[in-house]
């Protein structure tokens, strides 16, 4: 029977992706000679937020996410990121394939949120791995269910997830308003002759009293 490990040997931004994508390079390593024929694997894929330091101004970002910092032995609980999965092809020994990870933009999306309180360093990610094994056994083609306890830690650097968003949305950020609110907002822009939104956020946070 096989006996496969994985690992994560790497991470960029998917190219030619129409919405933020990324790429994880999965080597996946077969120790007894087996022919595999292909897998159909499935990826449950968390960010687990106890693995790391924070910085003042990240916990300080971060509270929304997690509550006061006195309460993060309790809040900071692993996070789902994505589901996802890929048809292995045939190979023998090892293989590298990537992994297709779609990102949102949007911040009000508790993940989101975490990318975007986060200054510097690695995003620690878990591998949980699943699905199906078809290989040349002695009686033929043969199958076998990847083991459920075959996972994977990936410390992803914070700089891929940004060099991501700014390949889609450089130097910029999406926000979600009720329709109400952007009718008012569209008002108050008109009203006023403002020429983009960024201008209206600051006039708004000036008469408000902070500083954009």
């Amino acid at each position: 029977m096989p006996e496969l490990s994985f690992s994560c040997t790497g991470a960029r931004p998917e190219p030619y992706a129409a919405s933020p994508s990324l790429e994880l390079m999965l080597r996946i390593d077969e120790a007894t000679g087996v022919r595999i024929h292909t897998i159909g694997l499935r990826c449950q894929i968390r960010i687990e937020p106890h693995r790391r330091r924070y910085s003042g101004n990240e916990a300080t970002r971060l509270i929304e996410v997690f509550g006061d910092t006195s309460r993060w032995g309790e809040t900071l609980k692993p996070m789902q990121l994505a589901m996802t999965s890929v048809m292995v092809p045939c190979f023998t020994d090892h293989i590298e394939v990537p992994l297709s990870v779609p990102l949102t933009a949007d911040i009000e999306i508790a993940t989101a949120k975490y990318f975007h309180g986060l200054d510097d360093g690695i995003i620690p990610l878990l591998l949980l791995f699943s699905g199906t094994a078809f290989y040349q056994g002695e009686a033929g083609l043969q199958v076998q269910l990847v083991p459920w306890h075959l996972e994977v830690s990936h410390g992803l650097p914070v700089s891929t997830w940004r060099a991501l968003m700014d390949e889609h949305f450089p130097n910029q950020t999406w926000l979600r308003l009720r329709p109400e609110s952007l009718a008012a907002l569209q008002r108050y822009r008109t009203e006023r002759g403002l020429m983009n939104w960024d201008d209206t956020f600051e006039e708004l946070l000036k008469r408000a009293g902070s500083t954009p």
